[in-house]
């Protein structure tokens, strides 16, 4: 039985800096910047990371009734937010996969997100989950800074219905630095793009797309698509040439989103994905310290949601360059007292609390049918009463809701002011109180239609423990300037 891709997934922050706001800021010292700034870059608000973008690209992957089917989750990045905590298994809980699942990561290269799906290609991994997300930082009026973006995406592997069925797949290994970016370090360190072009990119890559080739039994004549993330202009289709390669480069993504690091190959792959033919040849890179070429076949069928373009549609446009070094913490802003209060993370009440906090569920009582969260020990309506061990859990992670209330809060410390919190009424009787993020607060009235989506709460300075939860979000555009 053939063997592929079932489903897929994507997701970017809705956060989009023009390249051009870059380059203002640094033309005073680096006026030569000007020469690439076109197009945005995406970038993550001050709550979001490697764990919650891969949230996000995972649920639009699987949708909730396909997660009990989950056998494996395997989550790649290079810039994890732990170190030694499982970061995969906080992304499991947040998708509320069965407990036998499997988690794993993968990380320590640019190819670590192909890096696995040969290996899972190569094991006829049943069922598993692969999200590759990427946080990049760079120093500021650096090329990387102007080239990189966040973002992440989801595949789910199987047989049955398939959207890309497997052909073949080959890894070759080689100590190669491109880059470094050291233990502890914020930003990489790049070598000569000749040289990384000339003797990683040209010879290192043409072996392992032979080899795949190869296994697949097909010529380089016969693909339709190339797909190979690159900050090197024009790598891409000069590796093509030399493989035979006569068919279409696909876009690197960089105008609307920029480069995502070990997300990127992924990204890329399922933006060509929407929109390939059945029988089309696709040809997947991935380079890091070696490379891992994937021969894949497109079936024509469509991945079910959004994909890259809705997700790159979704965008809020900011010429706020400060916004983002803020953010990424590349600038200590004076927020005054009210940021001064400490939050100790109680461990404890985030695994007691965890089907609350990480699944968002609510509790329906068996009696009265009232939904509530949180979960108290009795049913509060007045007169019920019943036990919370009898209650029906309810997720209220995918139900519909709208702002029933809200206000926009200067006075209290926000990483990103102002706090926009109030009443969120869900479809299915659920009412609590949320912060709604990504949102003008202008554009933000009673009756707004929201979605939710995994977020950081809070980070407990003394301990780095990341408390997790959720918040709504309009459901569509809000545009923000």
């Amino acid at each position: 039985m053939d063997f592929g891709i079932t489903a897929v997934g994507a997701y970017a922050p809705r956060l989009r800096l023009s390249r051009a706001a870059i380059a203002a800021a640094h033309r005073w010292m680096a006026p030569a910047l000007a020469s690439s700034a076109k197009g945005e870059r995406a970038f993550c608000s001050w709550d979001e990371d490697a764990i919650t973008m891969a949230v996000e690209a995972a649920r639009d992957c699987v949708p909730p009734e396909g997660r009990a089917g989950v056998s494996s989750l395997i989550l790649a990045s290079t810039t994890l937010p732990y170190a030694d905590m499982s970061n995969a298994s906080v992304v499991a809980g947040a998708l509320d996969l069965r407990e036998g699942a499997r988690t794993a990561e993968a990380t320590g290269s640019q190819r670590a997100a192909t890096s696995a799906l040969a290996q899972a290609i190569e094991a006829r991994a049943e069922g598993a989950l692969l999200v590759a997300s990427e946080r990049p930082t760079a120093r500021p009026a650096s090329a990387q800074e102007m080239q990189q973006g966040a973002g992440a995406a989801a595949l789910r592997l199987g047989t049955g219905e398939l959207i890309a069925k497997a052909l073949g797949a080959a890894s070759v290994n080689a100590a190669f630095a491109d880059h470094v970016r050291a233990a502890g370090a914020t930003a990489d360190y790049a070598w000569e793009e000749r040289w990384i072009r000339d003797e990683g990119y040209a010879k290192i890559v043409p072996r392992a797309i032979s080899a795949a080739l190869a296994e697949a039994g097909i010529p380089a004549g016969e693909l339709a698509h190339f797909v190979m993330p690159s900050p090197i202009r024009g790598a891409a289709a000069s590796v093509a040439r030399t493989v035979g390669f006569r068919g279409e480069v696909a876009d690197d993504l960089v105008a609307g989103c920029g480069l995502t690091g070990a997300a990127h190959p992924f990204l890329m792959l399922a933006k060509v994905l929407e929109t390939a033919e059945a029988g089309e040849k696709i040809l997947l890179v991935g380079f890091g310290q070696g490379a891992d070429a994937i021969v894949l076949e497109a079936t024509g069928r469509r991945p079910a949601g959004r994909g890259v373009t809705g997700a790159l549609a979704d965008r809020v446009p900011t010429e706020d360059y400060l916004r983002m070094l803020s953010f990424y913490g590349r600038i200590e802003l004076e927020w005054g007292m009210r940021a001064e209060a400490a939050d100790k993370a109680a461990l404890t009440a985030a695994w007691r609390e965890a089907g609350q906090l990480s699944a968002f569920k609510a509790g329906r009582c068996p009696d009265c049918g009232t939904i509530q969260f949180p979960q108290l020990a009795y049913c509060v309506t007045p007169g019920c009463g019943a036990h919370a061990e009898r209650f029906e859990q309810v997720s209220l992670a995918d139900a519909p809701a709208k702002v029933l209330t809200y206000t926009a809060d200067w006075l209290s410390y926000h990483p990103a002011p102002p706090l926009v919190v109030g009443f969120v009424q869900f479809e299915n009787g659920a009412r609590l109180l949320m912060e709604t993020v990504d949102a003008d607060p202008a554009a933000v009235d009673v009756g707004l239609p929201l979605r939710m989506v995994f977020r950081l709460k809070k980070i407990d300075a003394r301990s780095g423990f990341r408390r997790y939860f959720w918040k709504a979000t309009p459901d569509g555009v809000a545009a923000t300037g």
